[in-house]
């Protein structure tokens, strides 16, 4: 069950089926009209439910947003067990997310809304944009801390943050896609994570073999 859905939710089938259509509507404003065209009258009068349950769901316009956001967000899947080198993992978990960037506009639209914070000073509006947040740093961190914090990086890598790992290696993208500079290819993805590699290699002695 969602955060932002109560149990009664799923005890009322009506209370489920208006959540479910006053959604199903904000999504479709949200992913033809982006987000200026969530309104709560736009809403309310594309799913055909009355405003007064609407806040039954949602307190606000921003708790309106953040819910649909969360509900178009792909599931977070952790990747499997990899035999392959530590370079090659990186490079086909960049190209993944550059292929997201490129063919679902809506996932840089979530990060724009996210890094803003909520639109208002309503204390409830901070904690379901945290939740967002939330939702999406644990979609970027599964796969790169799975990959980064393995021991076949441990052993090849020297100290560094996983975060500012995470943003060395994802920022050029989702700055390239937003700021519509180009699309980066696998080949691009492919000199990102040398960049990164080569950045953290430790130092060997002459000599010293390397991994």
């Amino acid at each position: 069950m969602s955060e932002d859905a109560s149990p009664d939710d799923d005890a009322d089938p009506r209370r489920a089926r208006s959540r479910t259509r006053l959604l199903d509507a904000a999504a479709h404003l949200l992913s033809t009209g982006g987000v200026e065209a969530v309104t709560i009258e736009a809403v309310t009068k594309a799913s055909k439910v009355a405003r007064t349950t609407l806040y039954r769901h949602f307190n606000s316009s921003s708790h309106l947003l953040a819910a649909t956001f969360e509900r178009l967000l792909p599931q977070v899947t952790p990747p499997l067990t990899s035999s392959l080198p530590l370079r090659e993992q990186l490079i086909g978990l960049l190209t993944r997310q550059a292929t997201l960037f490129a063919e679902a506009p809506l996932h840089l639209t979530t990060l724009a809304w996210v890094s803003l914070g909520p639109t208002s000073s309503n204390g409830d509006d901070a904690g379901h944009t945290q939740s967002l947040r939330t939702r999406v740093v644990d979609q970027y961190r599964q796969p790169f801390d799975a990959i980064l914090q393995s021991p076949q990086a441990r052993d090849e890598l020297d100290d560094f943050d996983v975060e500012l790992a995470m943003c060395q290696l994802v920022g050029p993208l989702a700055f390239a896609r937003m700021t519509g500079l180009r699309t980066i290819s696998r080949h691009q993805c492919e000199n990102i994570v040398d960049d990164f590699l080569k950045a953290h290699r430790p130092i060997r002695s002459a000599g010293e073999p390397q991994p």
